[in-house]
């Protein structure tokens, strides 16, 4: 079995996942793992992606965030306080109310 040499790490988004292994599916065969991601990123990806960029340049405009919980966020795609406060349940950053709206409003006008 071939080992596969780690490069470089970076947080990306469900969508960027997707279109790196849809480029990667037109130059090599995926295997076994990456055909299941595409798979599954096929099935629960259905925003648009200009929805999706516009999504992550509004919540980068939040200073707390970091890339984390930015593809957390995108990944998620909370509906109310309540998912938000599930995914950062385990982080060390407290949001204010304000910036929890914020990111809501984003979810909704940009999650459609």
């Amino acid at each position: 079995m071939r080992r596969m040499e780690i490069k470089s790490e970076k947080f990306v988004t469900p969508y960027e996942a997707r279109k790196i292994l849809k480029k990667r599916g037109k130059d090599t065969e995926l295997n076994y793992e990456q055909k299941n991601a595409m798979e599954y990123l096929n099935k629960f990806c259905k925003v648009p992606e200009k929805e999706i960029d516009a999504l992550v340049s509004e919540l980068s405009g939040i200073e707390r965030l970091n890339d984390k919980h930015i593809v957390g966020i995108v990944g998620m795609m909370p509906k109310d306080e309540e998912d938000l406060r599930l995914l950062f349940a385990n982080e060390r950053i407290v949001l204010a109310d304000e910036d929890k709206k914020r990111i809501i409003s984003a979810v909704k006008k940009h999650g459609k």
